[in-house]
């Protein structure tokens, strides 16, 4: 795998859609210096507490357009926690109290936030495919009231199972568990098995509909095997799959540098919080008169690989020097 193979820097029509945003955003005037009123964004994400990363990086994004939290925005933060209920019930909120715009993580939140409001704007990120997720039709023309950051991660599965046969190449077993209904980690999962036999992997699908049934593929895993970790869900299946890893030693390769800053083994995505701070531009330009259906929806443009050389030695393997040259972050 060599360097070129890894650096798959956006695809297909995002490319130009991308650009034309970057030159609008560019040639417009600052939000701040236009508005006369504090906007109201509410936002909605499935995390497990209010400070989620592309959250931050959303108010970093604005703070560089001269918009000032307090001042120029104001933002009401519902974290569900994977409550399919909470996150219906935040959405439902939002349009009842005619927000100025919805900010949302992940496709189920998204979906809901379109289900309860046609009227008010809808920004997604960490949406992995949204033609595939049912989001847009045509991410180069959206349709409605919705656009946003696509996180290509179905499209980056191949590169990540790639990624864990170069650190740890006797692996020949790789379990990807993912949410029997989630549609972009199945696409992901495809994508990553047709390629498996030319790196001579077995990949094992498992699809769950319930926390009983994943803890029972958890305990199918054995030691020489590795895991492929979805998206963020609603049963937190990346996350149980990091515990796995650290405890029973299983090499583990997640879709986003997050978890390989709380011990994952690597990544190769979309950073979540690069993800909340390109956002910035399309909420930004929402705020200031544009409709959604005007802006394309574009591609995470910051696709990190990410590694954690501590976790890399507690499991026995050695970083060859091609991934050390090619990392974006190496965590000691």
């Amino acid at each position: 795998m060599g360097a070129g193979c890894l650096d798959c820097r956006g695809t297909r029509f995002f490319t130009a859609a991308l650009l034309v945003a970057w030159l609008a955003t560019a040639a417009a005037p600052s939000l701040a210096q236009t508005q006369s009123r504090t906007y109201r964004i509410g936002v909605l994400n499935e995390a497990l507490a209010a400070n989620h990363p592309a959250v931050a990086g959303l108010k970093a994004g604005l703070r560089e357009l001269g918009l000032t939290e307090g001042r120029d925005v104001t933002f009401e933060i519902r974290f569900t926690e994977g409550d399919r209920a909470a996150t219906r019930e935040g959405a439902l909120a939002y349009a009842k109290a005619g927000v100025d715009l919805i900010f949302t993580s992940n496709e189920e939140p998204t979906r809901q936030a379109m289900a309860a409001t046609t009227t008010i704007p809808i920004v997604f990120t960490l949406v992995g495919d949204p033609v595939a997720a049912g989001i847009v039709k045509n991410p180069a023309a959206p349709q409605g009231n919705v656009t946003g950051i696509a996180s290509l991660s179905p499209e980056l599965s191949a590169k990540r199972l790639e990624l864990l046969r170069t650190l740890a190449p006797a692996t020949r077993r790789v379990w990807a568990i993912y949410e029997a209904d989630d549609r972009i980690s199945a696409a992901a999962v495809a994508n990553a098995t047709a390629v498996a036999a030319q790196l001579n992997l077995q990949v094992l699908a498992r699809p769950v509909e319930t926390r009983e049934e994943l803890a029972r593929a958890l305990k199918q895993i054995r030691p020489g095997d590795a895991v492929l970790a979805p998206d963020r869900g609603r049963f937190d299946i990346p996350g149980a799959l990091l515990d796995l890893s650290l405890a029973s030693r299983i090499p583990a390769v997640f879709p986003a540098s997050f978890y390989v800053g709380y011990g994952g083994l690597a990544s190769y995505g979309a950073d979540y919080y690069a993800e909340g701070f390109q956002a910035a531009r399309l909420v930004a330009r929402i705020l200031r008169g544009a409709r959604p259906q005007e802006l394309p929806v574009e591609g995470a443009d910051k696709l990190d690989v990410a590694v954690n050389l501590k976790t890399a030695a507690q499991l026995g393997l050695t970083v060859p020097r091609k991934i050390l040259l090619r990392a974006d972050t190496l965590r000691r």
